[in-house]
């Protein structure tokens, strides 16, 4: 990988068949480690472990390997043996097998984009293995990396480890150049796959003859595109059931996953994009099965779009839901000329992957690849770009508002309460505040609709606590620097008119809760049981209404206010 990003997932489940749960991801070996180890000595009955992840940049690769696990199983590996993945190979059959499939396209994935092929054609086709032999030291760089990656784990000398795989690798090259010259993979055109797969069903080779089948019949086909095409014609030939429908579909899916599995392919597919958010975009629509043609345009993804709506191609549709999980995880911009632009994409693709299968895209790894995107979009330079421009204090404590609840993570949200907090108690934010020309009802609105943002804000309770008080704090101070409860009780002195006007204060979102409130509060359970003040309220009511009528309304008012239906009855019973 010429730009790598590797970091480290902490999970935790409190039974061996539960789903893993994330806790936090961390960029740092050792403190996704020790964070896991710190779970594990908190709560001895919950197993823990720490998932290594791999994305290059350039090359769009990307794996994870289980580095750390405690509880239900033990296990941690030396960094030494986590630097490539292993290919358990024993005889040239296990090539054609899935996991080792997949490595192969990750060893091997400039040389399959160079020349525009995939796995399944490189390992069924005489003429692309010749062209890997020949292509220098690429076929010889992916041994030595499984060598390696073997002999970390045992004891077995590397050199001996790659003489037996390229033992390995020569047996099935001879055994496909030898099928290649016997013609033992026919010749088939469109119309004919359907009756071969019926008939291959059940043989021993029938799915490897298949394959190398459909492997000769892509090679005919220039790029990407039209070997998409070729091979999604194929899908109305599908057998009505048995188990030819299984390998005929198997096949098709197998090759169709290899080819959106690889990003180059996929670019190609998708064409240019003005940012990744765009071609993110796409990929969405394509995995939730709602991409349309446009302008002549994805029109081979759409077909494939049409298959997933149909529930078909499973193996496809997980490769597309891993590429979006691999692009949010990746470091790259989604809206390279707006923060907030960015916040609100992320925001919106969250929504929209919410109805996806969670077959083909896991919630946890989706979760892992948010907390990570949103690490980096409160860095000390996301922030500073967010509030760059921004000239009061208190529209600053509002767009980072804005930024919490677009982001996931504890942690992240953790440190963006840190920078709130920090904006709420500078002196720049009080002097806002305390020595402003604006109105007084105005700054006191204005604090209380920020509190109210904090405490409706997804930050864990005792950090919504703590800055919900700095503000109360704040607006305890503008009102007793303007007087204002204490103007009300001087300037009113029947004690209906007075609670009256301090529940509107209450009602219009004036006052912060906490002292604030709580004197409010006091102000009006203090008038309620002076003599004269049900009279007085009674004598307010509209011509004609009912007592019983007005009553009602003011136990609503006292609710509104915070103040229990009961305990204002019994302060006016007193």
């Amino acid at each position: 990988m010429s730009q790598s990003d590797i970091h480290f997932e902490v999970f935790q489940r409190r039974d061996p068949r539960a789903a893993w749960v994330l806790h936090d991801v961390s960029n740092v070996r050792e403190k996704a480690i020790a964070m896991a180890a710190d779970l594990r000595r908190a709560e001895k009955d919950i197993s823990v472990k720490v998932v290594k992840q791999y994305h290059g940049e350039d090359t769009g690769d990307h794996f994870s390997l289980t580095i750390y696990e405690e509880g239900h199983k033990n296990l941690k590996l030396d960094p030494a043996a986590e630097d490539a993945p292993v290919l358990p190979c024993f005889k040239p059959e296990d090539l054609y097998a899935q996991p080792a499939r997949a490595t192969l396209a990750r060893l091997l994935r400039d040389f399959l984009a160079h020349n525009k092929i995939t796995v399944t054609e490189l390992i069924h086709r005489a003429d692309c293995l010749a062209r890997l032999e020949s292509a220098g030291t690429v076929f010889q760089h992916a041994v030595q990396k499984v060598a390696v990656a073997q002999a970390s784990s045992t004891n077995v000398p590397v050199q001996q480890i790659i003489k037996a795989l390229n033992e390995l690798v020569a047996k099935a090259i001879a055994r496909v150049q030898r099928d290649h010259k016997r013609d033992y993979f026919p010749e088939a055109g469109p119309g004919s796959f359907g009756t071969l797969a019926v008939k291959l069903a059940g043989e021993r080779d029938g799915l490897y003859i298949f394959s190398g089948t459909l492997a000769r019949h892509l090679s005919s086909s220039a790029g990407w595109g039209e070997k998409l095409s070729s091979l999604l014609a194929l899908v109305p030939e599908v057998p009505n059931e048995g188990e030819g429908r299984a390998m005929f579909l198997g096949a098709i899916d197998a090759v169709t996953a290899e080819i959106v599995a690889n990003p180059s392919a996929l670019r190609d597919l998708i064409g240019e994009s003005e940012s990744l958010g765009e071609a993110l975009s796409i990929l969405i629509e394509l995995l939730l099965g709602t991409l349309s043609v446009r302008g002549g345009k994805y029109a081979a993804l759409s077909t494939l779009s049409e298959q997933f709506n149909a529930g078909e191609l499973p193996e496809t549709r997980a490769a597309i839901g891993n590429r979006i999980i691999a692009e949010l995880k990746s470091s790259r911009r989604l809206c390279p000329s707006s923060r907030l632009d960015e916040l609100r994409f992320l925001r919106k693709v969250d929504r929209s992957l919410a109805i996806a299968d969670p077959r083909s895209l896991s919630r946890d790894s989706l979760t892992a690849a948010f907390t990570l995107r949103s690490r980096r979009l409160v860095s000390n330079e996301s922030i500073a770009e967010y509030l760059a421009g921004v000239a009061m204090p208190d529209e600053k404590v509002e767009r980072l508002l804005l930024v919490e609840e677009h982001i996931a993570g504890a942690s992240n949200k953790k440190q963006l309460a840190a920078i709130l907090q920090q904006t709420l108690r500078s002196q720049e934010f009080a002097d806002q505040f305390t020595n402003s020309g604006l109105p007084l009802m105005g700054r006191l609105r204005r604090l209380a609709d920020l509190q109210m943002r904090v405490r409706r804000s997804g930050l864990r309770d005792e950090l919504r606590a703590e800055l919900a008080e700095i503000l109360d704090g704040l607006a305890t101070e503008i009102e007793s620097r303007g007087k204002v409860f204490k103007t009300i009780e001087e300037n009113m002195a029947e004690p209906a008119e007075r609670a009256m006007a301090v529940l509107k204060l209450c009602m219009g979102n004036v006052l912060t809760e906490g002292r604030v409130r709580n004197k409010a509060r006091d102000i009006v359970l203090s008038a309620l049981a002076e003599p004269g003040f049900l009279k007085g309220f009674l004598a307010q009511m509209k011509k004609g209404e009912a007592p019983e009528h007005a009553m009602a309304e003011l136990a609503e008012l006292l609710e509104l206010a915070g103040i229990p239906r009961e305990d204002g009855l019994k302060a006016i019973a007193a």
